[in-house]
């Protein structure tokens, strides 16, 4: 029997994604109205956000992104306010039930090179903890924590992201 073949779809995205449920604010201007909206990213890279939210916002309209990114474990630092512009990429109804909702993917845009990279770290961070996760056994005695990044790993990912955005 022959074998079927299947066909990947190539990753378009340049800079990798990892699932987080992360407070966030957008101003845009909806229906005609300059309005804050509240609610949650689902999934985020250094290069945009993906979220849900109540009103439609057009394709190419600048939005005005607050986004609270936690402290990472192992780092001195608080958590920290993500301000940028960005450009709504896609906006689409969300199937839910009772509920007017939408997809809104968002671009950033004017974000700054140290915020990229605390998104890079955290990106890193997140997909690391989300993979040690993955292979632990279910119902381990082992408590579901991660271990802190050391300073030298935070170190090299730091320099890697560094060489990927000088080139």
């Amino acid at each position: 029997m022959p074998q079927k073949r299947t066909r990947r779809k190539a990753e378009r995205r340049s800079r990798p994604r990892a699932d987080a449920r992360l407070s966030m604010r957008l101003e845009g201007a909806p229906d005609g109205h300059t309005a804050q909206i509240v609610t949650e990213s689902h999934n985020i890279s250094s290069s945009g956000v993906y979220c849900t939210c109540a009103h439609f916002l057009a394709p190419l309209s600048k939005v005005a992104l607050t986004i609270v990114l936690p402290r990472l474990p192992g780092t001195r630092q608080a958590k920290e306010l993500i301000k940028c512009d960005g450009i709504v990429v896609r906006c689409q109804p969300a199937s839910r039930k009772g509920e007017k909702q939408y997809e809104l993917a968002c671009m950033f845009s004017g974000l700054d090179e140290r915020r990229r990279i605390l998104l890079d770290d955290f990106v890193a961070w997140r997909n690391l903890q989300a993979l040690r996760a993955a292979t632990q056994p279910a119902g381990g005695a082992r408590a579901s924590r991660t271990r802190p990044a050391t300073s030298k790993a935070r170190t090299r990912t730091r320099t890697a992201v560094r060489r990927r955005t000088a080139h």
